[in-house]
C-alpha cells in the first residue's frame, strides 16, 4: 500500500438547479431557505474525466489514507476485517494532498464566487483539510447505508455555518446511492433525545419519521455540483449498480470562523481560497 503525506499547507421550494452564470440573490435566498442548491454542468467533461481517472487509479492502488466500509460499522458494511468485502473502500481521504488536480478544483475561482454568494460575504473563505476533503468511493456490493445526520454534529467551529461542495464524477441516482436531503432542516433545532448514540436521527420516533418523509433525492449528472449547508440533514443508500460511484467533496468556511482548539476540526490547517 502506497502512502501519501498529509498536506499542511426556476426557483422552487424543493431546490434550485441553476446555471453557472446565474447565481444571484434569488439563488442565495433559496440556499438559505432549503439549505442546498445544485449547479448543473458546472464542471466540463474533460475535467471530470481527469479527476475520475486519478481517483480510480488511487483506488486501484489503495493509496492511503483510506477509510474502509468495515471501519464505519454502518448498516450493510462488512462486520469485521475477516468478512467478505472488508477491503471495500468508503472514501479516499486527504484529497487536497493527493494530486494538483484536486487542489485546483478545491481552490477553483468559480467555487469561490458561488460560495461568496451563499455565505453573503466579502470575507476570506477557506477550505478545511479536516472534514470531507475526500473522494467518496461508493462501491457496489458492500457499500453501506449512511443514516440521517447533520455534519455539524461531528464538527467543532466557532459557529455552525460551513458549506460542503459535492462534485459528481459520474451519474448519481437512487440506484447507486445518491444523497437524499431534507429541505429546510438546517434551520431546525432538536433535543438530544431525537438522536441515537452515534448522532443519527432515530427512525423509531414519529416526529423523525414525519421529517424523513419530506426528504428528496438529489440526482446528479457528471459535472453537476451540490452545495449544501453543514446543518442540513442528509443520508444515502447503498450502491445497487455495477459500478463504483465517485464524488469529490470539500468543505468550506469563512476564515474568521475558526475551528475550536484541540478538536478534530483543528487537526490540520485550513487553506485560504
Amino acid at each position: 500500500m502506497t502512502q501519501i503525506p498529509f498536506d499542511d499547507c426556476q426557483p422552487t421550494y424543493q431546490n434550485v438547479s441553476m446555471n453557472l452564470s446565474s447565481l444571484n440573490d434569488v439563488e442565495a435566498a433559496a440556499f438559505e431557505r432549503d439549505g442546498y442548491i445544485v449547479v448543473r454542468n458546472m464542471v466540463a467533461g474533460k475535467r471530470c474525466d481527469e479527476l475520475r481517472t486519478i481517483a480510480s487509479d488511487h483506488l486501484r492502488q489503495l493509496i492511503a489514507p483510506i477509510e474502509f466500509e468495515v471501519d464505519v460499522h454502518y448498516p450493510g458494511a462488512p462486520t469485521d476485517t475477516s468478512s467478505p468485502g472488508a477491503d471495500t473502500s468508503r472514501r479516499l481521504l486527504q484529497a487536497f494532498a493527493r494530486d494538483e488536480a484536486f487542489r485546483l478544483w478545491a481552490l477553483d475561482p468559480e467555487v469561490k464566487r458561488i460560495l461568496a454568494g451563499l455565505f453573503r460575504t466579502d470575507e476570506d473563505l477557506s477550505v478545511s483539510q479536516c472534514h470531507h476533503n475526500c473522494i467518496m468511493t461508493k462501491a457496489p456490493g458492500f457499500s453501506s447505508v449512511t443514516l440521517w445526520h447533520q455534519d455539524n454534529r461531528y464538527w467543532a467551529f466557532d459557529y455552525e455555518k460551513l458549506v460542503s461542495v459535492w462534485l459528481a464524477l459520474g451519474n448519481e441516482n437512487k440506484t447507486n446511492g445518491c444523497l437524499r436531503v431534507i429541505p429546510g432542516s438546517h434551520k431546525l433545532e432538536f433535543d438530544s433525545g431525537r438522536f441515537d448514540a452515534a448522532m443519527f436521527l432515530r427512525p423509531d420516533l414519529p416526529e423523525n419519521k414525519s421529517l424523513i418523509q419530506q426528504s428528496r433525492a438529489v440526482e446528479l449528472d457528471p459535472g453537476d455540483v451540490l452545495f449544501f449547508h453543514s446543518r442540513l440533514f442528509h443520508a444515502a443508500g447503498r450502491n445497487l449498480s455495477d459500478e463504483t460511484k465517485l464524488s469529490v467533496v470539500f468543505t468550506y468556511h469563512q476564515t474568521s470562523n475558526k475551528p475550536i482548539r484541540d478538536t478534530r476540526s483543528a487537526r490540520f490547517p485550513s487553506v485560504i481560497l
